[in-house]
């Protein structure tokens, strides 16, 4: 079935409090998607993030990010008064990162300190036990030592063992309960929002990472399910090779997976993180889906991406005894760039939809399978995605053939129906689904682009400005929505 939908992180939501949150604004914009007739919401990845601010560097696979917890219902909770987080109120500005870590917990900190247990906590605890408690330890121990990663910490914490190590969780046991409250009111406030988006009609996308961070609860917790040695440090790390757009390659350093002891687990950790983000999506997008056929190894030593080498993956088995868990499995591959056969036949007998990204596909001299002539039904259309600029930047960045091409092959005529020409190519794709950044439905350039890849900060930092999401704005999307039967 057509249909169409709008990709927005939750943090660039507008909110008088410096970052997006699960709050009003949220609810705002799911009215506005159903004003526009959209069918979907696709958001990044919601864990707590880390250095970097990247939402695919995160503390947790399974944790949620604690920025995105809304004060006001906490102040409807109980929890807060409203001279608590005042002070938190900024401009409609980018997302100062640095301000949210130093300032955003000590509000958190006076609304757990008015927290009592009570029943739906205590099943919370117990229905996620089996990352809960590690990840709260973990955040409890970062807590004390902030600077570095969780391997230069003393040596009972780091391999989590011995009584200096059971002393700490007994000294700790407010901190870590802090920390676990965050997770409750987070997951309690994103449930509540996602019912309310089902209610009208929409559909969340979520956004799962092939990789995890090193610095993260999931490998100090299970460190056998990583490539370590004796130390716990990464034999290898993740990256990609040399391309035409990195000489050098990409060198992300993740740890990799070890894929021979989760067989012999029939992949229990895989099957529990999808378990764990098919209840808080209706969809998901696995990020580096070309990782699951083959992955790019870099030795721990290297400066670059040079000198990898792609080892096999664990391919279909994977999926299958997913699948035969949890059952049908709601997936769009990102399957992006120079891929091998193997990644499209992975791709095609698992059944999920794959990606066409139209900023991809106007190279002058070649045909490409991102012309909208080449597209198919089981794929979701985009402009770009995150890691593209905005269009209207795009149409700036192109050299004259290209330009004169895609003028040519959309029928533009001026460079003011750019930008509208091109979101109409991905609506009236054969794509089952097609879905538009919200920067290219407001017409914004550079200064509104998420992510430039191989880059350390500056990203993720954009924000919605309150009145963009207007009811002028959803008329427009709603008539192009039905144009195109959407």
């Amino acid at each position: 079935m057509r249909g169409s939908g709008i990709l927005l992180p939750v943090s660039s939501l507008n909110n008088p409090y410096g970052i997006g949150t699960l709050g009003k604004e949220a609810y705002e914009f799911i009215d506005f998607l159903a004003a526009a007739g959209q069918k979907y919401w696709q958001v990044l990845p919601l864990g707590p993030t880390t250095y970097g601010d990247s939402p695919y560097q995160t503390f947790s696979a399974f944790a949620g990010n604690p920025y995105y917890i809304d004060f006001d219902f906490l102040r409807e909770d109980g929890l807060l008064a409203p001279e608590d987080y005042n002070l938190m109120k900024t401009d409609e500005g980018d997302i100062d990162y640095f301000y949210q870590y130093r300032n955003r917990y000590k509000v958190l900190r006076k609304a757990y300190g008015r927290f009592r247990h009570d029943k739906a906590y205590r099943e919370f605890d117990v229905e996620n036990e089996s990352w809960l408690k590690d990840y709260a330890v973990f955040m409890a121990i970062k807590n004390e030592t902030p600077e570095g990663a969780w391997d230069r910490w003393d040596e009972p914490l780091k391999f989590r063992k011995g009584a200096a190590f059971h002393d700490f969780i007994a000294a700790k046991r407010e901190e870590i309960g802090f920390w676990k409250f965050l997770q409750f009111f987070f997951h309690k406030q994103w449930r509540r929002l996602k019912a309310y988006a089902n209610r009208a009609g929409i559909k969340i996308i979520g956004d799962l990472p092939y990789y995890v961070a090193y610095d993260s609860s999931d490998v100090w917790a299970a460190p056998l399910n990583w490539q370590l040695d004796s130390n716990l440090a990464p034999l290898s790390v993740a990256g990609c090779p040399p391309d035409a757009f990195s000489p050098e390659g990409q060198l992300w350093g993740n740890p990799l997976y070890n894929y021979a002891k989760m067989a012999e687990e029939d992949y229990s950790w895989w099957v529990e993180r999808f378990r764990h983000a098919l209840s808080l999506y209706d969809c998901l997008r696995i990020d580096h889906f070309r990782g699951f056929e083959a992955y790019y190894a870099i030795p721990r030593q290297a400066d670059t991406a040079r000198h990898g080498a792609w080892i096999k993956g664990p391919g279909s088995g994977l999926f299958r005894k997913i699948a035969e868990k949890l059952g049908e499995l709601p997936i769009i591959a990102e399957d992006l760039g120079y891929l091998t056969e193997d990644v499209y036949k992975l791709r095609d007998e698992a059944g999920f939809m794959g990606m066409k990204i139209l900023q991809f596909a106007f190279d002058h001299r070649d045909d490409s399978i991102y012309l909208p002539h080449n597209h198919v039904k089981n794929a979701v259309c985009y402009p770009g995605t995150h890691d593209n600029p905005p269009t209207k930047a795009w149409f700036a960045s192109l050299s004259p053939p290209d330009l004169a091409f895609v003028y040519e092959y959309l029928g533009i005529r001026e460079p003011g129906e750019a930008v509208e020409r091109f979101i109409k190519a991905a609506l009236v794709s054969a794509c089952d689904i097609a879905i538009i950044p919200m920067q290219d439905y407001l017409e914004l350039g550079a200064e509104a682009r998420l992510n430039t890849p191989a880059t350390l900060g500056g990203n993720w930092r954009w924000r919605l400005k309150k009145g963009q999401t207007n009811a002028e704005l959803a008329a427009k999307i709603s008539a192009w929505t039905k144009l195109y039967r959407r």
